[in-house]
């Protein structure tokens, strides 16, 4: 299971912005990253930079984005 979800650190505790759907005493693995625009530069290249490799998609995204958006058949590959 593979959540995103927006925290405030108080200074002891990060405190979650919405509900989680998490189970008491188990053990989570947390990634940190600072949303403040100082992190991610003042421009959106920098923005998508940070970003790159943060999504997982299929390996022909790019190709067949009609049909991942708009459940069109997919292309046929001209290669096979």
């Amino acid at each position: 299971m593979e959540q995103t979800l927006t925290v405030v650190f108080d200074g002891k505790v990060l405190r979650p912005e919405s509900p989680l759907n998490l189970q008491p005493n188990t053990r989570y693995l947390i990634t940190i990253q600072n949303l403040s625009s100082e992190s991610t530069g003042n421009n959106a290249w920098d923005t998508l930079e940070a970003l790159v490799g943060t999504v997982d998609a299929p390996s022909d995204w790019a190709k067949e984005h009609d049909h991942y958006l708009y459940g069109t058949a997919k292309i046929e590959n001209e290669n096979e």
